[in-house]
């Protein structure tokens, strides 16, 4: 396996510490954009996770020579592109792009577009150095009271095993969340028993001074169906819900962060 990696952020750093000694891997920062039309053409496999701008970088740039390469293809999307649906369920068939995520939809169906490609969407995320443990510990995790509010999350690692699962499955788009969608307040309740730590009294979200990034995670309520990667892939996460994830981070010991992003993480900071 020759596998090229746009974007080498959180989730790819752990892909390639999970693939260390099986493949050889190859990293495009910022920084090396330019001139990797051979690296492509040498790729059996091509996974990107940079998030769009105005258009998808790495299509623009790339979009024909991935195309042509033959290679597997891969992408970190984001469910932020199915938009609200007032709570119910999604799955890779619901619609997409009536979300605040327009760039995001249309790149997800750009490299959906491509032959041999596997799009992942995926929910927050969190994982080592990167949790609701973490601002907790930094004094920074509030909880936010929106009734019947529900957010979808997946631990890094399950994105990880995913994306292996994907490297044998068919094309198409999988979306990798847990089994339990929840409101973001309970979570934090959660991780403040298991650290011993006091609970945050719940706060209306009018009075939550939540930035306006973090205040647009509220404007959309889903629960994420991770079936179709169960039954193709057979994938199963290894964290079927927040409270294993959490548990086992809480046996580690994790750098603090002050992230404020609501669920987890930022889906843009893959």
């Amino acid at each position: 396996m020759h596998l090229l990696i746009f974007g080498p952020g959180y989730t790819a750093t752990r892909l390639i510490a999970r693939l260390a000694g099986q493949a050889e891997i190859a990293t495009v920062t910022r920084e090396t954009f330019a001139d990797r039309a051979d690296d492509i053409a040498r790729a059996t496999h091509i996974l990107s996770t940079v998030p769009p701008g105005d258009d998808d970088p790495v299509l623009a740039a790339y979009g024909k020579d991935i195309a042509a390469s033959g290679a597997w293809i891969g992408y970190l999307s984001s469910t932020g592109i199915y938009g609200d649906v007032a709570g119910a369920w999604v799955d890779e068939r619901a619609p997409t792009g009536t979300g605040r995520r327009t760039a995001r939809a249309q790149a997800d169906a750009a490299w959906l577009a491509l032959p041999n490609a596997r799009v992942f969407r995926l929910p927050g995320i969190y994982g080592p150095g990167r949790s609701p443990l973490d601002r907790i510990r930094a004094g920074a995790a509030a909880r936010i009271d929106v009734p019947g509010q529900v957010f979808s999350r997946v631990h890094v690692d399950d994105i990880v095993s995913g994306v292996i699962a994907g490297f044998d499955g068919p094309p198409g788009a999988y979306n990798f969340a847990d089994d339990l969608p929840a409101p973001q307040s309970d979570v934090i309740a959660y991780g403040c028993a298991l650290l011993g730590l006091p609970v945050p009294r719940l706060v209306p979200l009018e009075q939550a001074n939540l930035s306006p990034q973090a205040r647009a995670f509220y404007a959309e309520n889903r629960r994420v169906a991770n079936g179709k990667a169960k039954r193709v892939l057979g994938w199963a996460p290894r964290y079927p819900d927040y409270r294993f994830g959490l548990r086992a981070l809480s046996a580690t010991t994790s750098p603090a962060t002050t992230s404020t992003a609501p669920p987890a993480a930022s889906h843009d900071q893959r």
